[in-house]
């Protein structure tokens, strides 16, 4: 399949998991799709970004066998792990990078390790023709990489049109976080910020994966232990589409304090139904929500966290506020259709 509109897209591990970046890839399979693209989706190993000599050996056999000039755009979760399969092919093949963030934004990592996903995913993307990223906070991460600018295109993510959210406040405010619980999304500065606010009414139900980094579950659930939150933190899981909605639509305020986003998708989800944010500003969110639908906070200062929602907790009338200003956030967030029609405008030249 090398004909026009024809394109290979490589992604590691299950493309149904139920994260932001696999969710865009979703939606962009399935809107080149309906634009009349080709799509072809090879699954690459799971343990991407640390590949096993196994998982290597098995993208250097899916790379040999895809056709000359082919189209091929591959997620960052595996194209900056693989360089030297990314350099063997360049000239072969037509090879274009999907950056989520760079693999070395995440939290948790030694030092080496970090220094090292750098100079790999450097390496990779200096192969690539064209660099799709979902955000222009990722753009401007990619000048350590010395990617040059004409090679970088903005894909955003879309939303889907949603209600309101009810805005039926009850007795205690119901908070919501929705991020896979890994460290760099920083759930343990949100359990201790709200440690301190105990005497206030609230309940917290967080959204996310508690299989893929049990160690950092464990630590977690530990934390709620010592600091007396079981009671009115839950840790749900993943959920559905229609259960997610549902959390979405019954909350009062959304919070995640992230440590990085190349975009922040869960954020854009809760300024689609109206609901007010307290994040950090870290990646896009800041751009997401403007000054008037959130309240965003240094990436890490969980004092300043504290302050966030302790404001919204003493002041009704402020959290109002951010609920009219997230409402009125919605009309300018793009929808799938306008980002499937601009990633087939990026790949069309290709």
């Amino acid at each position: 399949m090398t004909g026009a509109r024809s394109l290979h897209f490589l992604i590691p591990g299950d493309l149904q998991s139920p994260t932001g970046g696999y969710g865009y890839d979703r939606r962009i399979i399935a809107g080149l799709r309906a634009l009349g693209w080709q799509v072809t989706v090879h699954s690459l190993d799971a343990s991407f970004p640390l590949p096993s000599v196994a998982a290597l050996d098995h993208a250097r056999s899916m790379f040999a066998a895809l056709p000359d000039a082919a189209l091929v755009l591959v997620d960052g979760l595996a194209l900056g792990a693989m360089p030297q399969i990314a350099q063997a092919h360049a000239a072969r093949v037509r090879l274009v990078a999907l950056v989520h963030h760079p693999l070395a934004a995440e939290r948790g990592l030694t030092p080496d390790l970090a220094r090292e996903l750098a100079r790999s995913e450097r390496l990779a993307l200096a192969a690539v023709r064209q660099v799709i990223v979902t955000s222009e906070a990722t753009r401007l991460a990619l000048r350590e990489f010395k990617v040059e600018p004409s090679r970088v295109a903005v894909v955003a993510p879309g939303t889907d049109a949603a209600p309101l959210a009810r805005r039926v406040r009850g007795e205690s405010l119901k908070l919501l976080c929705v991020a896979t619980l890994i460290p760099r999304k920083g759930h343990d500065l949100l359990f201790t910020a709200l440690a301190a606010l105990q005497p206030a009414r609230w309940q917290l139900t967080c959204v996310g994966s508690l299989t893929r980094d049990p160690e950092t579950v464990a630590r977690l659930r530990a934390q709620l232990r010592c600091l007396g939150l079981e009671g009115r933190v839950r840790l749900a899981g993943e959920m559905n589409e229609a259960e997610l909605s549902r959390m979405y639509a019954d909350s009062d305020l959304f919070v995640l304090p992230t440590y990085f986003e190349g975009y922040g998708m869960a954020v854009a989800e809760a300024l689609a139904r109206g609901l007010p944010v307290i994040s950090t500003h870290a990646g896009a969110i800041a751009t997401l929500v403007g000054p008037g639908a959130g309240l965003l906070v240094a990436p890490g200062a969980a004092n300043l966290l504290q302050s966030a929602l302790s404001r919204v907790l003493a002041e009704p009338g402020l959290l109002e506020s951010l609920a009219d200003g997230a409402a009125a956030v919605r009309s300018s967030l793009p929808n799938w259709q306008q980002t499937c029609a601009r990633m087939s405008q990026v790949l069309e030249p290709l």
